[in-house]
């Protein structure tokens, strides 16, 4: 167990790094973004009074966001996860091996976090601010039940369009824009009801410097699940053998740690 745990470290170590870095980019952003458009002492603030055509615009900053880490060669690389719910349930699907799955979610909840200390450092007081608040994920006025709700059904359509495209060998290369487009459409219309999380290491990334742990349960439980339940929906139309690698962009030149594409 030893041994291979230290041989997956050894010859793997540069896709966990690249999982973190995905992920500390993607709160970065979420960061500097929520910060801009909602601290009253920023100008955004002010000129977009609006909170939907706000959120378009955190919506959009997000969307594309996720576009170019997927389509970064880190993200080519190591399969741009950046979400523990979602490499469960590659691992659930035979795509990922033990050691591999361990310390991509490991990665990913350092990398959360990093990149929201990182933003913190950069903005300041403002992003500290109860206006933005490092970005947590909180229920709405909707309550928990409606919270819950809305992370298990995002997560599952989220997931099951992941396993549909990426196994169509005319989408798979637009895996990127098909995710990117729905976490662009979530924050748009869902994040007043959960804040719009779908990620463990998210939530917690903001949840930790923010001493905020509001139904933290619900961010850790309702993505995993709704992911899990897709690829078990998929599985029933699809033939376990033949679904696709776990990398939401496999058309590349870059090596492979999950199928050994490319010297991987």
């Amino acid at each position: 167990m030893v041994k291979d745990m230290t041989e997956a470290l050894r010859k793997h170590w540069s896709e966990y790094l690249m999982e973190a870095a995905g992920l500390g980019i993607f709160m970065i952003s979420a960061g500097l973004f929520a910060t801009l458009l909602e601290y009253p002492g920023f100008p955004f603030r002010h000129a977009i009074e609006d909170p939907l055509l706000r959120r378009v615009v955190m919506g959009l900053a997000m969307g594309l966001t996720a576009v170019g880490i997927i389509y970064s060669p880190w993200g080519k690389q190591s399969g741009a996860h950046i979400n523990p719910a979602v490499t469960l349930t590659f691992y659930r699907l035979g795509k990922v091996k033990s050691w591999d799955a361990l310390f991509y979610v490991i990665a990913q909840f350092i990398g959360g976090l990093a990149g929201v200390a990182l933003i913190a450092v950069i903005m300041g007081d403002a992003i500290a601010d109860p206006s933005v608040m490092y970005v947590v994920t909180v229920p709405g006025s909707a309550g928990l039940r409606i919270a819950f709700a809305a992370e298990f059904i995002l997560s599952f359509g989220l997931m099951l369009t992941v396993l549909v495209v990426t196994n169509r060998e005319n989408l798979a290369s637009l895996t990127g824009v098909f995710a990117g487009t729905l976490v662009a459409l979530y924050i748009i219309f869902e994040a007043p009801l959960s804040g719009m999380s779908i990620n463990p290491a998210r939530t917690f990334g903001s949840a930790l410097p923010a001493n905020l742990w509001t139904a933290f349960w619900l961010y850790m439980i309702a993505p995993p699940a709704g992911m899990l339940a897709a690829a078990q929906v998929y599985l029933y139309s699809a033939d376990r053998r033949k679904i696709a690698c776990a990398k939401l962009h496999h058309q590349n030149d870059k090596r492979c740690i999950h199928c050994g594409a490319n010297g991987g």
